[in-house]
């Protein structure tokens, strides 16, 4: 029995399952719907499916680098326990080198690229883990750098994944090159940057800051009974270095580095590239936290266990 696009696409609305899966579903079964539907059972995918409007945020950070490719990675689950799983672990190490090797533009794309040693595309291995472990399991997002240094830095089991990026000229000892990027990995995973320096804020946010510093100095003025128009005056004067502890705070060469606080993290790498005999900027970072951004379902884990053994 033939079959349509019209009919993949009716058969994925039923299931939730992938087009492309659908299509195999299909092809097996000569277009007979409920055949279709067992296929899919049969294969797990419609069991995975059920899974898919779970929340995943735990999970994985994962940073690493594939033939002076750096990747940073995170991929998600239902429970910190996945983290801990060597096949889940594996998935993500697979993941990461599929972005190294292909460069998605997104993650979209990723999901339809092949997996390293299968015959199957990240979506379905992916699908393949949710049956195998159980869970729940997104791929959520990634970052690549090639053409600098790449210097990658996991964090307590992959609770945060950093990359640094790094243009290197004139050094010729690698392992000093990789001591500083890890150095400045360790300070982005803990100090928790926004922004590269002052040039990659965004001027509205700036301005946003600026009003707050204002209205807070100006409020400071009030309280010591001062007029208004002295105390406007005096707020004035204030909030340009309020703006630049700010930048101390969200920008990573303007942090103290964590390691000699008289310094900046810019004054450290110019002192550094200056000691190795050459040129060292930093060009990027990532950093992932997992589950960053996403509201944890709230739940009695006690009284769903004991539902369970009713």
């Amino acid at each position: 029995m033939a079959f349509t696009a019209a009919d993949v696409k009716k058969l994925r609305e039923i299931t939730g399952v992938g087009m492309m899966d659908c299509k195999k579903a299909l092809e097996a079964s000569d277009g007979d719907y409920d055949k279709a539907i067992d296929w899919l059972r049969e294969k797990g995918l419609a069991a995975a499916q059920k899974k898919a409007d779970r929340i995943t945020a735990e999970g994985v950070a994962y940073a690493a680098v594939f033939d002076g490719t750096g990747v940073a990675v995170e991929v998600n689950a239902e429970t910190d326990f996945v983290a801990k799983n060597e096949k889940f672990l594996d998935f993500v190490k697979g993941v990461a080198e599929t972005v190294a090797k292909n460069n998605p533009k997104d993650v979209a794309a990723l999901l339809e690229t092949n997996f390293p040693g299968t015959g199957k595309t990240v979506r379905e291995q992916q699908q393949e883990m949710v049956l195998v472990i159980g869970e729940n399991i997104t791929t959520r997002r990634f970052a690549r750098y090639s053409g600098g240094v790449s210097v990658p830095y996991v964090h307590a089991g992959g609770r945060v994944g950093v990359l640094v990026d790094l243009e290197v000229e004139g050094v010729s000892d690698p392992d000093a090159v990789t001591e500083l990027g890890r150095d400045l990995a360790m300070q982005i995973a803990a100090m928790r940057p926004l922004y590269l320096d002052a040039d990659s804020v965004d001027a509205a946010e700036i301005e946003k800051e600026r009003e707050i510093q204002l209205s807070i100095a100006i409020d400071e003025g009030r309280a010591k009974n001062l007029p208004e128009e002295k105390a406007t005056e005096i707020a004035k004067k204030k909030v340009e270095g309020r703006i630049n502890k700010y930048y101390e705070e969200i920008c990573l060469l303007s942090q103290p580095f964590v390691k000699d606080d008289k310094l900046s993290v810019k004054q450290h790498v110019e002192q550094t590239a200056k000691r190795l005999g050459g040129k060292i900027a930093v060009k990027a970072f990532t950093r992932f936290e997992k589950g960053e951004g996403i509201e944890k379902k709230q739940g009695d884990f006690a009284a769903e266990v004991a539902s369970l053994v009713k």
